[in-house]
């Protein structure tokens, strides 16, 4: 593996969710801790399945894994608890100081995603400056590295905490970053590190999918213009060639595979480049990870077919479309980590209710989103649209340059326009843009596509700071007007629908994505598993052992998460084009 070949101290793992990132980074950890070298596992995950790979606990310390390796230790940094130790480091001081007023006006400003992000950086930073931690490792691997967005927040370069106080709060994200004065050294010193690469190295995982593939080449980008130049491709999952024959879903599989590796992007074509061949079992427990590097062909390491059970036809997408069309209007939301379809799922149910006669409004928050790509035409009662974040942000910056900027001398000015270039700008914005889509939903059909989990969780965290401002600014009156967290809450307005894939971590994630939601008042309606193989009727060996693995995490859904969910089978053609939208949406069967 050319990303593996003399590897520097520090390597990061990043992409799209569902392209097998942690498993790549805990199959290198392992393998170079088998070469004699002390090897610290770090995830950087919100939702982290470290643990779940290596089948240990191992939480927000320093653990010896030891049934792997006596060379490998694991950490899971914990946002959370880092939030929170980094709320109490800004509040307390100040506490039984200051009138209560005014530290609960603190506390609130840092309650935010943006809060949580950075103070996970905090702890990241800790360990690439840590010299004590440098000598006792060979290496440090990091499962999920920072993004460009929060690389370019600690590049800021004004006075924080001056212009904060002299803004009394106002700035996008100043308050969170109202902490880091005093670390700044320590960031400095965390951002050189990220960009030596002799110290560094960046590895990009993707899927031989276009759509993951046009992403990837974005995040290279962004990191490269952020100084992370040091940068490798590995592609995960590609179909080997001997599942072809006697199998027409295999044979269209990997057509569209080679197709989209033989249109790779071309910042994308000169990068070091590895292939990571798809295998037969879930990428959980010791053995499958030493497995996953080594590209032998399974099918001629004695892999027969197998007979899958034949059950009960199994629930399709077109019953809740049934469910929700009923209703003649309202939001449909579709959430889940980045890569399990959503943009696709949305495009299919919004075209559905489309061909039923439904005005609808399909829309998107994702920034990576290409719905019209999806599309590939018009049709009558459909409306398209995308929030377009640059756009939105250059409006929102505008607006509070000559709102809040007007009565600023040109010192004052000049902060307040460093602070808009903050991205945590762009998620202000974004919610604004949000707010006004989902206001038609009392009239039509509005079907969302929403960013990534992440991205997700951070709107939904504006939508909640919005809702409690309205409260306190309407006091004793009490509300009047209806907020768009009380829509979202609102079970008879909105209809949140969680997308996964039939694979341990996607359905891992959304079970976390579904207690988030649920911890902010907002209960799923219901869940669907995407490109599901055990209902394609796949005859490759290979394709028909993924198959049963599927069928268990199907029956996890539907005992442990969710009683209402619909299944979408792998199809041959990608799913592109308004006929393939609506194909998405039949019913499902299997054949015997």
């Amino acid at each position: 593996m050319n990303f593996l070949h003399q590897p520097p101290r520090y390597l990061f793992f990043t992409g799209k969710g569902g392209v097998g990132k942690t498993s790549i980074a805990c199959a290198s950890a392992l393998l170079l801790s088998e070469q004699g070298r002390r090897v610290l596992l770090v995830s950087t995950d919100p939702a982290s399945n470290v643990g779940q790979v290596f089948g240990v606990a191992i939480g927000n310390r320093i653990t010896p894994m030891t049934a792997a390796s006596p060379n490998l230790f694991a950490l899971e940094i914990d946002p959370q608890a880092a939030a929170r130790t980094y709320r109490e480091r800004i509040v307390g001081p100040v506490r039984n100081v200051l009138p209560d007023v005014v530290v609960k006006g603190i506390e609130e400003q840092l309650s935010g995603a943006c809060t949580t992000e950075i103070a996970a950086f905090d702890e990241f930073t800790a360990l690439l400056t840590d010299t004590g931690l440098a000598a006792a490792y060979d290496h440090i691997v990091f499962d999920t590295a920072p993004t460009g967005h929060t690389i370019r927040l600690l590049q800021l370069p004004g006075a924080w905490s001056g212009f904060l106080e002299a803004s009394k709060g106002d700035g996008s994200c100043l308050g969170p970053l109202a902490g880091l004065e005093k670390q700044r050294t320590q960031y400095q010193a965390a951002v050189e590190a990220l960009a030596d690469p002799g110290r560094t190295r960046l590895v990009l995982v993707a899927r031989a999918q276009k759509s993951t593939l046009l992403e990837v080449a974005r995040t290279h980008e962004e990191l490269a213009s952020v100084g992370l130049s040091q940068q490798c491709l590995v592609i995960n999952g590609v179909l080997p060639s001997a599942e072809v024959e006697l199998d027409d879903l295999a044979a269209a599989i990997y057509q569209r595979e080679q197709a989209a590796l033989a249109a790779l992007p071309d910042s994308l074509g000169a990068m070091p480049r590895d292939l990571v061949t798809l295998k037969p079992f879930n990428l959980v427990g010791i053995d499958a990870l030493c497995r996953l590097l080594d590209n032998v062909d399974e099918a001629s390491c004695g892999l027969t077919g197998i007979e899958l059970p034949v059950g009960a036809t199994p629930p399709g997408l077109s019953l809740l479309v049934d469910d929700i069309a009923a209703d003649g209007h309202g939001l449909v939301m579709f959430m889940g980590k980045g890569g399990v379809g959503k943009t696709t799922l949305a495009a299919a149910l919004a075209v559905e209710l489309a061909r039923r006669g439904l005005p609808v409004h399909l829309s998107t928050s994702d920034p990576a989103a290409h719905l019209a790509e999806t599309l590939e035409g018009t049709m009558d009662n459909l409306t398209v649209s995308r929030i377009d974040p640059r756009e939105e942000t250059a409006r929102y910056r505008q607006h509070v340059l000559e709102t809040r900027g007007g009565a600023l001398d040109d010192e004052g000015r000049a902060l307040l326009e460093e602070d808009l270039r903050s991205p945590c700008t762009e998620e202000i914005a974004v919610f604004q843009a949000f707010s006004r889509v989902i206001r038609e939903a009392d009239s039509r059909f509005v079907v969302m596509d929403t960013a990534p989990t992440g991205h997700t969780l951070l709107l939904l965290d504006a939508t909640g700071a919005y809702h409690r401002e309205i409260a306190r600014q309407a006091g004793a009156s009490g509300i009047t007007g209806l907020t768009p967290m009380m829509r979202l809450q609102d079970p008879r307005q909105t209809r949140v629908l969680i997308a996964t894939l039939a694979e341990p971590t996607p359905v891992l994630e959304a079970a976390g994505l579904q207690e988030d939601l649920r911890r902010a008042g907002i209960e799923p309606w219901a869940w669907v598993i995407n490109n599901t193989v055990a209902f394609a009727n796949p005859h490759s060996p290979l394709l028909q052992q993924r198959a049963l693995n599927e069928l268990r995490e199907i029956d996890h859904i539907a005992t442990r998460h969710s009683r209402r969910y619909a299944i979408v089978p792998l199809l041959k053609q990608e799913p592109v084009g308004i006929g393939q939208l609506l194909e998405m949406c039949q019913p499902v069967t299997r054949q015997a």
